[in-house]
């Protein structure tokens, strides 16, 4: 068990939902903190995006993952839930990303029964792996002794559909999963029949604008679902980007960004702790005792 992990199944036991948003730098993980949630995300998506500047496609593999996770958690005591895709290979190998990402300071982390090279969980297209192969993986996660929040995810609903999905998640809980997550089912329909087929399980709910068609449920109703945890893994990367893109076109159209809302530099530097850094320094400047 890591102070981290103990620090997230803390909050998880706190009556509610435990809103968990997107991170994807230093920078972000500052401002998430300063914002007061919780706890954090790092999507594997957005990791390809930042780290490789690529799609969901499988390009990804859990040392990228954990080397950002080790830039956020440097810079926070929010517990950091990551992506940890399929495990990036068989149950050993599933194994061992535990073991990295609990290395990296990571508190949680979710891993998925989709086939390896695998893709964005909003994509047509997507396989999955046959129910053993997918406990297997689960079980190897838990049995890691890293004592890290094990989030299992299926995405079978789209593939094989809701009796499936609803199936698997029952077995990943039997093999030890913290919490369960279907993927696309994030809407009250898909949402109710998961709680009523198993109502005592702990959801989580992927609150993704990777899907266009998401109308985000209020908190009170997801509760009322058994959703424990609710991810919110690409926003802040998509609002970073639009702005950033404000930026360099005001740049190159108006010789310069005034016309763009943004923070001052002094806000960005006291953001990074320059204020208590600069009273360190002074501390040590000339000798002083």
């Amino acid at each position: 068990m890591t102070a981290a992990s103990d620090r997230l199944r803390a909050a998880l036991a706190e009556p509610g939902v435990l809103q968990v948003p997107g991170v994807h730098d230093a920078v972000t993980a500052r401002l998430a903190t300063e914002a007061g949630f919780r706890a954090l995300h790092l999507s594997g998506a957005v990791t390809s995006a930042v780290a490789l500047g690529l799609p969901d496609l499988g390009y990804l593999h859990g040392t990228d993952v954990a080397e950002l996770a080790r830039r956020v958690t440097a810079v926070t005591d929010l517990p950091l839930v990551a992506d940890a895709d399929t495990g990036y290979g068989n149950p050993l190998h599933a194994r061992r990303t535990v073991e990295q990402y609990a290395e990296a300071g990571v508190a949680g982390l979710h891993l998925e029964d989709q086939v390896s090279p695998k893709r964005c969980g909003h994509m047509a297209g997507k396989q999955v792996v046959d129910r053993d192969e997918a406990v297997e993986k689960v079980r190897a996660a838990v049995d890691s002794g890293t004592g890290l929040v094990v989030i299992a995810r299926t995405d079978a609903l789209s593939v094989l559909g809701l009796d499936e999905a609803v199936a698997r998640i029952a077995l990943f809980a039997e093999a030890g999963a913290d919490l369960v997550f279907v993927e696309g089912a994030a809407d009250a329909e898909r949402l109710g029949a998961v709680h009523e087929a198993l109502p005592d399980a702990r959801l989580v709910v992927n609150v993704s604008e990777a899907d266009p068609r998401l109308r985000p449920l209020p908190l009170d109703v997801l509760a009322s679902f058994g959703v424990r945890l609710a991810l919110y893994p690409v926003a802040p990367l998509l609002a970073a980007a639009a702005a950033a893109r404000r930026a360099y076109t005001a740049i190159r159209t108006e010789g310069g960004a005034t016309s763009v809302e943004r923070l001052t530099w002094d806000e960005l530097t006291d953001l990074l702790g320059l204020p208590e850094l600069l009273d360190l320094e002074q501390r040590y400047a000339g000798g002083a005792s």
